[in-house]
Formats: structure tokens, C-alpha cells, sequence
């Protein structure tokens, strides 16, 4: 009897996958900034805003940028080549924020995730094996909830089984900013992925795990899980909420005179703006003749009159983009009794988003709409340590 000895080449290796991402809707790159600190490299980066791609190229030199109408599949899919293991989008906000009207996925900015998803689709057995989808809270309450559950319904008939959160940039950075993420896990590798699968019983694990974490996945949240029924399934990452941020506004705003100060009319129409009991919140920091207090402003209507509103809690506003003076925050300073205030500037933008040393290039309108439309920093790299980096060490 002859024995036949196998070389290796013979024997079929399992599959390993490099890791490396593609990200739609790139903006500036700061999700692939949140990724690159434990070892994902970006593979091609889409999106169709030639200003938000000056900025993204000033960041990253390499030629991965794509610009280009995600909903172009064939010209998508002929620059992105062979897909990589994971795929990110953070889909246009302003159709699902206050500022849609209540267009939703209908709008014509929103409704471009369908654009990113026929891409996915025609990759076919190819697709990514994970994703992370980013959008604004107004997500959960679209068409009351309806919109949340198509985007939940489209990714799952392409094969994923799916995981949502809600984080606060607040948590890593004095900015409060709310998102909702969605994460992808294929079908074909879900089994070894670290995550808890719904079965669907009287004690299922899954929904244990959503209750444990309560303050990422708020009510109104697990309510929509629990009754958008997938054809996949929904899944749980074993994350919990994160620790406490201990930074505070002072520390990531300029207060020297070489700042563009405004002039005591300025500051005066500002501070008549206010309500009563705005007012009397910066009266009594102004009778403070020894310490320095940094807030912010929003300008808001409110019953058809504009109005200046403070917060000193050390946190500033979500960071906008500038299409009008009320979406631009402003900086309030009271220096032991003196009151200062200013426009908050681009580099106090990229700050507050964790990138305090991002190239600034264009116009300043341009710089600070390309940070008020992006992700915060270290909330993409708590993701990616927590949820996508074990996933893909699970499957590679």
C-alpha cells in the first residue's frame, strides 16, 4: 500500500483577511482616523464633496479618495477593486436631523444610503464581512422609527446580522454629540464573532445584554430592536458604556487676545438677546473676580425671536455645520469679571472632535462645516477597540 503524502500547498488554509476597511462617505477622514491606531488601512474612500476631499487629502496624502456619487455603483466598484473586510458609511445627517423637515430616507441626502447599499449589494459573496454605520439620533424618530427599521431591514436582506448604540461624544470630549451606530456582522462569520445572538426565547441572552447596557441603548432603542424583526438577526456586542469624560471646554479653548475678540456692541447685542435667567447665569459668574468661566453660545428662535443661549457646564453644543449664524457656536468667556465673546474658530472645531493637530486648509467655513459634519475621533477608536478590532480578530 502507498501512502500519499500532502504538501502543504495541498491543504486548503483558512481564509485570512487583511485588515483593511473602505469608508463611504468620507467627509474629511475621521473615522479612518479613529481606525488607523490599531492597525486598519484604508483601502478607497468615497464621497462626491470636492471641498471635504481637499480637507481629507491635506490629512491623508495617498491617493484612496474617490470622489465620486456613491449611487454610480459601476464606477464605485471599479475604483474600490476587491472589497475589503470592512466597509464604514456615515450617511448624510440633514434629511433625519431637525433641519429635514421630516424627509428621511426619502430626501435627496439621506436617501444615498440606498446608494452605498447597491454598492454593497453587487458585491456580492465579495461584500465586507463587517460594517459600522454612523447618523445623527434623529435616525431612531424618523417616520416615527420607520426609517431606522429600513436601514435595519436593507442590511439584514443582504446578509448581516446587525447590533445598535447610541454614544455621546460627551464621554470622550467636552462636546455633546449623540450618534447612533449600526454594526454589521456577515452571515457567513457571525458564528465567530465575540456577540450574542437573539434566539428569540423566553430568556434569550440577547435581550439581557440589551438591558445591561441601558445608557447606550436607550428605550426608545431596544423598542425598535425588539420589534423590527430581521430576516438575519439581531446580535449583541458585549460592550459597556464608557467611563466619564475629565476633560473640560476650558482646556481646548484659545483665550489669549490674538483671538478675534468681538467689539462691545457685538457683545452687547449678544448678551440683550439672552433670556432673564441666561442673563443672571452670567451676572453672577461676572461678580466672580477671580476665576475665569468658558461656555458657549447657540443662537436660537424661539417664538419667532432670537435668542442667545449660555451653557457653562464645561461641555460645549453640538458642533454644526455654518449654513446660518444659528448653527455656528460661539465662545463666552467671563475672565474674572470681564465678558468676552467670539465665534468659536476652526481649530477649537478640530479639537473638540479629537484631532487637535488636523491640517487646516480652504476657507474657514469650509474647514469648521467639514468638522460639524464629521464623527468625533475617540469615539470611532472606544468602537473600534471595543466592538470591530475583536470581531476581526475573531474571523481573520
Amino acid at each position: 500500500m502507498s501512502l500519499t503524502v500532502k504538501s502543504k500547498s495541498d491543504i486548503k488554509q483558512p481564509i485570512r483577511f487583511e485588515k483593511a476597511f473602505c469608508e463611504f462617505f468620507a467627509g474629511i477622514g475621521l473615522v479612518r482616523e479613529g481606525l488607523k491606531r490599531l492597525g486598519w488601512h484604508c483601502v478607497y474612500a468615497n464621497d462626491n464633496d470636492p471641498k471635504k476631499q481637499e480637507l481629507y487629502q491635506a490629512k491623508f496624502t495617498d491617493c484612496h479618495f474617490h470622489l465620486e456619487d456613491v449611487r454610480d455603483t459601476d464606477k464605485v466598484l471599479g475604483k474600490l477593486g476587491n472589497p475589503p473586510v470592512l466597509a464604514t458609511a456615515s450617511f448624510p445627517c440633514i434629511d433625519l436631523s431637525l433641519a429635514g423637515w421630516g424627509r428621511g430616507l426619502s430626501g435627496d441626502h439621506s436617501s444615498t444610503f440606498f446608494g452605498f447599499t447597491a454598492a454593497l449589494a453587487a458585491m456580492k459573496r465579495r461584500c465586507p464581512k463587517i460594517l459600522l454605520i454612523e447618523n445623527v439620533n434623529g435616525l431612531l424618530t424618523s417616520h416615527g422609527g420607520k426609517d431606522f427599521q429600513a436601514v435595519a431591514t436593507t442590511l439584514a436582506s443582504l446578509g448581516y446580522y446587525l447590533d445598535s448604540f447610541v454614544l455621546d461624544a460627551k464621554h470622550f470630549v467636552p462636546q455633546s454629540r449623540q450618534r447612533v451606530f449600526v454594526i454589521g456582522v456577515h452571515r457567513s462569520v457571525v458564528n465567530k464573532a465575540p456577540v450574542v445572538l437573539s434566539n428569540g426565547s423566553a430568556f434569550d441572552p440577547w435581550r439581557e445584554a440589551l438591558e445591561q447596557t441601558a445608557s447606550i441603548r436607550p428605550k426608545r432603542l431596544i423598542q425598535l430592536l425588539e420589534s423590527t424583526e430581521l430576516n438575519t438577526g439581531w446580535i449583541a456586542s458585549p460592550i459597556s458604556a464608557p467611563s466619564a469624560n475629565v476633560t473640560n471646554l476650558k482646556e481646548f479653548i484659545d483665550l489669549d487676545e490674538n483671538q478675534e475678540w468681538w467689539d462691545k456692541p457685538q457683545v452687547l447685542k449678544h448678551y440683550e438677546s439672552m433670556s432673564d435667567s441666561h442673563k443672571a447665569q452670567v451676572d453672577l459668574l461676572m461678580l466672580d473676580k477671580k476665576a475665569v468661566h468658558v461656555g458657549t453660545i447657540y443662537r436660537r428662535k424661539r417664538n419667532g425671536t432670537t435668542r442667545a443661549e449660555v451653557r457653562f457646564d464645561g461641555i460645549a453644543g453640538c458642533l454644526r455645520v455654518p449654513r446660518g449664524g444659528s448653527a455656528r457656536q460661539i465662545v463666552i468667556v467671563i475672565d474674572r469679571g470681564k465678558l468676552r465673546i467670539r465665534w468659536m474658530s476652526p481649530r477649537e472645531y478640530a479639537r473638540l472632535q479629537g484631532v487637535p493637530d488636523f491640517p487646516l486648509v480652504g476657507r474657514p467655513n469650509q474647514q469648521m462645516a467639514g468638522f460639524g459634519d464629521a464623527v468625533c475621533v475617540p469615539v470611532i477608536e472606544w468602537i473600534d477597540k471595543y466592538v470591530l478590532s475583536p470581531v476581526y480578530d475573531a474571523i481573520a
